[in-house]
């Protein structure tokens, strides 16, 4: 079985897919006006020197005020540079000290107008009695409280709250052989709800990359003897995804499927379909790391291995993920390790690195690794590498879908 029996079918799958789907999400989140452009502007800030804004709060995150101001569009003010803030609309405040940010917690906080004076947020509860002032360092989210009800009580649409990345990169070469390769791969990821000062329900991800190459060498004749055309190509692409349930905002239960083609290792197609449990062991703006463990169905089918070379397995996969965000660079990397229970040599392994540099605006530059060990490959002449190394270099699109 080959996954993909012409290139041409495969350059224009990709193409689509990595062209479409950024198009699609992004036409997806069109049409939705700012959320402050129906509301009245009628909130007032005082800074510290003295000026006085009039406008909408839009909400304040870990320090971080961001206020609407018609004339000058969103600010985003730290809170030692404001003097008071008074805002009339529902706004509920999540305390720093609050242990979890669960439906059940955060649902049943109160709400009201607000006045922020002399270093404290006073919430005028419109029902009950008004709770006490909360120092403003222990403030860390203020929010509109229909804002937090969509979060907490309500799932986005298909084709709203992803972020993601697309990227493509080519090479073609004319010479005594004629050369080309393309590659590409795009990433979408959707966590809900979608803000990151709540606690995670649910996390959905897909994967696809791929890469598709081939040499041609034309056919010569030299001293007499003839020499036929010789075509080298190679084949790579994985396709993966994951849809994790969350059970506190540190440990989920999860499901995936992934399927892997490898041209270079006699490899048609590989199918993994298994669930089992994760951890968040790290997580801060900028760091976050995941350890997954699960138990799985894997079927191997090779492309020249005879029929009995095809193989049912029962294993697992052991995997870290981890993620870093830094001004100038984006890395991501992922580590597996795939081992078989009723077969010990039918294991495999694979490291992916990625790394982003902005370049203008949503676009970037890239520069990845994949890095794969199959270590049952079936017998052929030449002996198949159980090992195959991937460099990709290309252009990342920025995927965001607003909910």
């Amino acid at each position: 079985m080959r996954l993909f029996p012409r290139s041409r079918n495969f350059a224009f799958v990709l193409s689509s897919l990595l062209v479409v789907t950024p198009l699609w999400l992004h036409a997806a989140g069109k049409g939705k006006k700012p959320e402050v452009d129906s509301t009245p502007e009628t909130d007032t800030l005082v800074l510290t020197n003295g000026d006085t804004l009039h406008g909408k709060l839009i909400r304040e995150a870990e320090g971080t005020v961001t206020f609407h101001s018609h004339p000058l569009g969103d600010l985003t003010i730290k809170w030692d540079k404001i003097k008071e803030l008074h805002a009339g609309e529902n706004y509920t405040v999540l305390s720093s000290e609050m242990k979890s940010r669960s439906k059940k917690s955060a649902g049943n906080l109160p709400s009201g107008s607000i006045d922020v004076a002399d270093g404290a947020v006073t919430v005028h509860a419109a029902q009950g009695a008004a709770p006490a002032p909360i120092p403003v360092k222990d403030a860390a989210v203020i929010v509109d409280k229909a804002e937090l009800d969509k979060q907490l009580n309500h799932e986005p649409n298909f084709f709203t709250g992803w972020d993601g990345a697309a990227t493509a990169g080519a090479t073609l070469v004319t010479a005594t052989q004629d050369q080309y390769t393309v590659s590409g791969s795009i990433g979408l990821v959707r966590v809900i709800p979608t803000v990151p000062w709540l606690d995670s329900r649910n996390r959905t991800s897909a994967d696809f990359s791929g890469s598709y190459g081939k040499i041609t060498e034309p056919a010569y004749t030299s001293g007499g003897v003839f020499t036929p055309a010789s075509v080298t190509k190679s084949s790579i692409s994985h396709l993966d995804a994951e849809r994790d349930e969350f059970l506190s905002p540190r440990f989920f239960v999860l499901g995936q499927t992934a399927f892997d083609h490898n041209y270079g290792q006699d490899l048609s197609l590989q199918q993994i379909y298994g669930g089992g449990l994760g951890w968040t062991a790290l997580k801060t703006p900028d760091h976050e790391a995941d350890l997954k463990a699960t138990v799985q169905y894997e079927k191997q089918s090779f492309i020249s291995g005879a029929a009995s070379g095809n193989q049912n397995l029962i294993g697992s996969t052991f995997s870290a993920d981890y993620l870093l965000k830094l001004k100038l660079v984006t890395l991501t990397q992922e580590l597996q390790f795939v081992p078989a229970y009723n077969n010990e040599r039918a294991y495999s392994a694979q490291e992916t690195d990625t790394f982003a540099f902005p370049a203008y605006k949503r676009f970037s530059l890239s520069l990845g690794t994949l890095d794969s060990y199959l270590n049952d490959p079936p017998s052929t002449e030449p002996p198949t590498k159980r090992n195959s190394f991937q460099f990709t270099m290309g252009l990342t699109y920025a995927i965001k879908s607003k909910y």
